[in-house]
C-alpha cells in the first residue's frame, strides 16, 4: 500500500497557524487506517516540511513507520526453494569508453549500471574493477529477476534476504565452455534454457567476495539515491550503530582507530596472515606445469613479486634480458617500474618464445603471454587462475596466484643478502600487498 496524504484544502488551519501537528497526526491515523485510493490527494515527505513544525523535528520523521516495509515483511520468501536464472550477461565490448556492458535477459543495456560504471570510470578505476563490479551487479540483476522486483524498487528485504541467499545456497556450477551443449558443432542438440541452468551447487561462495558484493551495491544504490534516479533509502544501509553520527566519534587517541564505515549486511572477515608455499610444495607445484610459457609465468611471479594483472600486461618491448629486467605497469599509481627476475625465468622465456616463433605476433607492442590453442589469444587473468587450479588439484592443494606474491615476499625478507631496507625503499608496493 503505497503513503498517501489528504492534502488540506486551502485555508486549512495547518496554513492558518503554521502548526497543524494535531491535523498532521490526524493524516498519518488515517492512512494506517484507511485504504489508499481513499485519498484523492498525495502529499510527499518533503512537502510536509514546511507543512508542519512536527516534520521539521527530524525525530519525528525517523519515528514515522514505513508502510510498504510493513507488507514486504508479512510475506516471507522460501529462499531454500527459490531457483536464480542464469538470466543477462556481462559483455566485453572492446570500447575504451565502455569496457564492459550488462544487458538483460532480452539483450538490451541495463542503463543503471552502465551510469553506475561511468562514475567508476572517472573516479579511475581499473577496466579489472569495472569488471569484478559489474560481475556483482549481474548477480543481484538475477537475484531481482528471480524474485520478481524491479531493481528501483527493491527495498531491505531483498537486500536481506540477497544477502542470505548468496551465503547460504552456494555457487551453481556451470560446465565448461568446451563441454557445453553446442560446443562439439553438433546442430541437433538443443540450448538448455538457461531458467534451468541453476542446478547442482558446489562450493559457497568467499566471505571476502559476499563482502566485497555489499560494498557494491551500496555504492550503486547510493548513487542513484543522489541523483535521484533510484529509491529514496538505500536497500544496502550502514550498519545501525553507524548511521546516527560521523565514524570514530569520541575516539580514544590512546586506541587504534576503528572501522567504522561497515555495512549491515556486510559479513565478518576473518584476518589472516598471509600464505606462503613451503619450497618443497613449490617444488611440487612447478614440477606439475605441462608447458614451458607456465613454468615462465610462475617464475616470474615467484622472483619479481608482481601482481597477476602486471605481469599478464607486459609486452614484448617490456623485457631486458641482457639485464634481466622487465617492466610492469603498476596497478595503484599506473606507472612503469622495472622488476629484477631470476636467470631461471629468462630461460624459461626464451624456450616459450622459441616454441611459439611465427605463431604470434612478436613486435615490441604486442602482448608477451599467449594462449596455446588455437585461435591464439592474449593469456587472461582467469585462464591462469585455471590452469593453477587444476595443478593444485592434482596435488591435493588450492594456490592461488596471489600467493605466489606473497612467497615471493617471504624469499626476499629471508634472504640474508638482500637487506630488508633495500627491499622497502625499491619495493614499496611489496610492503603494502
Amino acid at each position: 500500500m503505497a503513503a498517501r496524504l489528504v492534502r488540506p484544502a486551502a485555508g486549512d488551519g495547518a496554513h492558518r497557524h503554521g502548526g497543524g501537528d494535531d491535523d498532521v497526526s490526524q493524516f498519518v491515523q488515517q492512512v494506517a487506517a484507511g485504504p489508499a485510493d481513499a485519498f484523492p490527494a498525495v502529499y510527499l515527505l518533503t512537502e510536509l516540511l514546511g507543512l508542519s513544525s512536527q516534520f521539521r523535528r527530524r525525530g519525528s520523521v525517523r519515528g514515522l513507520p514505513s508502510l510498504p516495509m510493513v507488507d514486504h515483511e508479512e510475506a516471507d520468501r522460501d529462499l531454500a526453494r527459490l531457483a536464480v536464472p542464469r538470466v543477462g550477461r556481462l559483455e566485453e565490448t572492446g570500447d575504451l569508453w565502455q569496457p564492459y556492458r550488462l544487458v538483460d535477459a532480452e539483450g538490451v543495456p541495463v542503463e543503471p549500471v552502465a551510469a553506475y560504471l561511468k562514475d567508476l570510470q572517472a573516479s579511475g578505476r581499473s577496466q579489472a574493477t569495472l569488471r569484478s563490479y559489474s560481475m556483482d551487479l549481474l548477480r543481484w540483476f538475477r537475484f531481482l529477476s528471480a524474485v520478481k522486483i524491479p531493481w528501483d524498487q527493491a527495498t531491505r528485504i531483498e537486500a536481506r534476504d540477497f544477502s542470505r541467499w548468496v551465503q547460504l545456497a552456494g555457487k551453481v556450477e556451470r560446465p565448461h565452455w568446451r563441454h557445453a551443449p553446442g560446443a562439439s558443432g553438433d546442430a541437433g542438440e538443443a540450448e538448455p534454457d538457461p531458467a534451468d541452468v541453476t542446478t547442482p551447487r558446489g562450493r559457497s561462495f568467499a566471505a571476502a567476495t559476499v563482502a566485497h558484493s555489499e560494498t557494491v551495491l551500496r555504492g550503486f544504490y547510493e548513487l542513484h539515491r543522489e541523483a535521484g534516479s533510484g529509491p529514496v533509502v538505500n536497500p544496502f544501509p550502514l550498519a545501525r550503530r553507524h548511521r546516527g553520527g560521523r565514524p570514530n566519534a569520541h575516539h580514544n587517541p590512546l586506541q587504534p582507530f576503528r572501522r567504522e564505515r561497515a555495512g549491515l549486511y556486510r559479513p565478518k572477515i576473518a584476518r589472516r596472515a598471509p600464505r606462503c608455499i613451503p619450497d618443497e610444495k613449490f617444488n611440487e607445484l612447478f614440477a606439475g606445469l605441462r608447458s614451458h610459457r607456465d613454468r615462465a609465468l610462475v617464475a616470474f611471479f615467484v622472483s619479481t613479486g608482481a601482481r597477476a594483472a602486471e605481469l599478464l600486461g607486459v609486452m614484448n618491448g617490456d623485457v631486458d634480458a641482457g639485464q634481466q629486467l622487465i617492466t610492469v605497469l603498476r596497478k595503484g599509481s599506473r606507472r612503469m617500474q622495472q622488476l629484477p627476475a631470476s636467470p631461471d625465468a629468462f630461460v624459461w622465456l626464451r624456450l616459450y618464445q622459441a616454441q611459439m616463433a611465427g605463431l604470434v605476433p612478436s613486435g615490441p607492442d604486442d602482448p608477451l603471454w599467449w594462449t596455446l590453442r588455437r585461435p591464439f589469444r592474449q593469456l587472461s587473468y582467469h585462464a591462469v587462475y585455471q590452469l593453477l587450479g587444476r595443478v593444485g588439484r592434482g596435488l591435493g592443494t588450492h594456490w592461488s596466484l596471489h600467493d605466489l606474491r606473497h612467497t615471493a615476499e617471504y624469499r626476499m625478507a629471508r634472504d640474508s643478502e638482500l637487506p630488508l631496507i633495500a627491499l622497502i625503499w625499491s619495493r614499496p608496493c611489496l610492503c603494502r600487498a
